[in-house]
């Protein structure tokens, strides 16, 4: 029996370094191309073509950082970057979360039926309804403008599935009580649900971000001149109309990537909690 007992312990710490081991590897292969953008920034342009190509930069330099801002208009791409993927998040998470308040709290006829629409909707690649979206904005006269850009992102399907599967779980009778003190709807919505949603909200906050910060095509479609562009479209913009330097390049890049890694780190415990909270709930 002690024989067997040592045998399974040894078996389980196999099991445990192997895993550790496999995790490493693939942890090394996820983070392998953003180092290399990020010191690649760091190199002068005879040092990124060097053979064999070295990690490492032989020559440390800030020239890339300081020259991008002058070769393209790097400060108003970010400025657009920051108002189209920052109001999309404001404007989606309010009203993702009004209506996932509704599919969850509420009861009006045909409830299932909409819901199952969102369901659709989520399925649906963009690339299906891009062009019709796009012609929408045109014969609106939206094109090349922050309203063109923002009015189509407003909400989200993934954002109202997600969020209605979470307001699922926080207790009915936290509205039934505040319907007893005679509190609205509204009242409801913002003072008792949202509150108890924080992790749920940060964690969409996040990916909203994240998608439009890192949108290209649509920004591309709807924006005309480089005034209007964000940072993907204005940095692919700016590859396909000059000499490719890779140095500037990678520095556009790790500067588009700051943000959003400087927003995960704030919303990296709620995160967390959404998860293990939405694990939680049957």
């Amino acid at each position: 029996m002690g024989t067997s007992i040592l045998s399974h312990q040894r078996g389980s710490r196999l099991f445990f370094t192997a895993t550790w081991i496999f995790l490493a590897i693939a942890a090394a292969a996820i983070l392998l191309p953003f180092v290399w953008m990020v010191l690649t920034s760091f190199k002068p342009e005879s040092d990124v073509f060097a053979y064999p190509p070295r990690l490492w930069p032989n020559i440390w330099t800030l020239e890339n950082y300081t020259d991008i801002w002058q070769q393209i208009p790097m400060l108003r791409f970010f400025i657009n970057s920051v108002v189209f993927a920052g109001s999309v998040t404001i404007i989606s998470l309010f009203l993702d979360s009004l209506a996932a308040y509704a599919f969850s709290r509420l009861k009006f006829p045909g409830r299932d039926i909409l819901f199952l629409f969102v369901l659709i909707a989520l399925m649906l690649p963009f690339q299906v309804t891009f062009i019709p979206v796009y012609v929408t904005v045109q014969s609106m006269g939206l094109l090349n403008s922050f309203a063109g850009l923002i009015i189509p992102r407003a909400t989200n399907a993934f954002g109202i599935f997600m969020l209605r599967q979470f307001f699922n779980g926080i207790p009915h009778e936290l509205d039934d009580a505040a319907r007893i003190d005679g509190a609205t709807e509204f009242y409801i919505y913002s003072r008792v649900i949202l509150p108890l949603s924080g992790p749920a909200l940060a964690t969409l906050a996040v990916f909203h971000f994240m998608y439009n910060w890192n949108d290209f095509l649509w920004p591309l479609l709807i924006t005309k001149t480089t005034e209007m562009r964000n940072l993907p479209a204005g940095l692919a913009l700016f590859m396909g109309q000059h000499n490719i330097e890779y140095g500037l390049i990678m520095a556009g890049a790790t500067l588009a990537l700051l943000p959003l890694f400087i927003a995960f780190l704030f919303a990296q415990k709620y995160f967390v909690q959404s998860i293990v909270m939405t694990g939680l709930k049957e």
